[in-house]
């Protein structure tokens, strides 16, 4: 899981009419292309968000930020402040506040729902992991013009690996659309594709990394241990608050957070029991005989290159797990 399961693990844009913005333009402005979100709003959206996890952390208690997260970062952030609000029942006790400061707003101009922005900032859990300096990026997004701003992915990158975004004349950041066709790859595509490349090995659109080859061989792996066989089985998860949402790139291309589906299945030899932690048997239904299986849900970030450009167009940047349940047998 790389810097994000080491640091992370624990844890929708106002329409407003304006006469000389491009675009048609309706009552409510779902077609007018305006900036997602003011400034103002989007630095509330953080704050609102930081003082919700923040009490959910402390307090291990899921609910105190369910209307702040959602898609894939509010699916394994409920599903872990469940499973310790079991194993720690009286809350946590090395509870320390997130702070997050020296703070950059990438907010898109666009049309229709949904909207969102990208907040790029540093955080106090560098000192925590032990780990060198880190920009925390976090995407914000709303469906409706009544709906909370909630925070839908998130990801833990050096400075030098978060790319440079385009921006507009005022400086607003520009969206990349599901299907355009100027990415290498679509966005609405990567989800299936990465999926199909964990199973099969292609399409060949990602680079080799931690993420990509090396998971396929730490899963071939784990598939052969002896005394304890592991079965994979990838899904795409990319509608609704799943849906992926890309921010164009100084270079013609896209970076991009999509989520993904996966299980796994540990089945032991007779005689023999897969091991459960206790974070995943607070998650678990049914009771493990011989075979453990386990829902996980991944958020990617990745950098997509433009169309046409050289060599493995996708590289992940970041990816994000944790189990969301589990069910014995």
């Amino acid at each position: 899981m790389g810097r994000l399961g080491r640091t992370a693990a624990a844890l929708a844009a106002v329409a407003v009419l304006s006469p000389t913005a491009g675009g048609c333009v309706t009552v409510h402005g779902e077609l007018e292309v305006v900036p997602s979100a003011t400034r103002a709003e989007a630095e509330q959206a953080l704050r609102d968000f930081t003082d919700a996890y923040n009490a959910a952390d402390k307090a291990y208690d899921p609910a105190l930020d369910a209307g702040r997260v959602t898609g894939a970062l509010g699916a394994i952030n409920q599903a872990g402040l469940k499973a310790r609000s079991i194993t720690v029942p009286g809350g946590n006790p090395r509870h320390r506040p997130l702070e997050l400061s020296d703070t950059t707003y990438h907010i898109p101009r666009k049309a229709g729902w949904p909207r969102f922005f990208m907040v790029d900032a540093d955080s106090n859990r560098d000192v925590d992991s032990g780990d060198r300096d880190s920009r925390w990026l976090m995407v914000f997004v709303k469906n409706g013009s009544k709906q909370l701003w909630e925070a839908a992915y998130l990801a833990i990158l050096s400075p030098s690996e978060v790319p440079k975004l385009r921006t507009d004349r005022e400086g607003w950041a520009e969206p990349v659309a599901p299907d355009s066709g100027r990415t290498a790859v679509a966005p609405q595509d990567l989800s299936e594709e990465y999926a199909s490349y964990l199973r099969t090995g292609r399409p060949q659109h990602f680079a080799d990394g931690a993420h990509t080859s090396g998971w396929r061989q730490t899963r071939e792996e784990n598939g052969r241990r002896a005394g304890l066989s592991t079965q994979y089985v990838d899904q795409a998860l990319d509608t609704g608050d799943f849906a992926p949402l890309g921010l164009a790139t100084e270079d013609g291309g896209a970076l991009v957070f999509f989520a993904l589906r996966y299980f796994d299945r540990q089945t032991a030899a007779a005689g023999y029991r897969p091991k459960v932690s206790q974070d995943v048997k607070a998650l678990m239904t049914g009771e493990v005989r011989n075979t453990l299986t386990k829902e996980w849900i991944s958020s990617q970030t990745v950098s997509v290159a433009p169309k046409g450009a050289a060599g493995p167009p996708v590289r992940i940047l970041s990816r994000l797990q944790g189990v969301t349940a589990a069910r014995g047998s």
